[in-house]
């Protein structure tokens, strides 16, 4: 679970799974929606890839990356079980 709030403590990769959320995209799609550079925005799709955040997919010559919200509703799990 601490790699899951790392990746969720950088206000970039928030905004990356909040892209996700809409659609899958591949590297690209994502590096034109921010003002960083293409290796920097890898960086952050491999800390999401770690904390089990995304999932990644070879479709022809590019990687699409997903949401993966079975950790989202774990974590949403997670936080409604310590009201009790």
């Amino acid at each position: 679970m601490n790699s899951l709030f790392k990746a969720l403590n950088d206000e970039t990769r928030r905004k990356i799974v909040e892209l996700l959320k809409e659609d899958d995209m591949n590297a690209g799609e994502i590096a034109d929606k921010f003002n960083i550079s293409k290796p920097s925005i890898s960086h952050h799709l491999d800390l999401l890839k770690q904390a089990d955040l995304i999932s990644s997919e070879k479709k022809g010559q590019f990687i699409v990356y997903s949401l993966n919200t079975s950790i989202l509703e774990d974590l949403l799990s997670w936080i409604l079980s310590l009201k009790n």
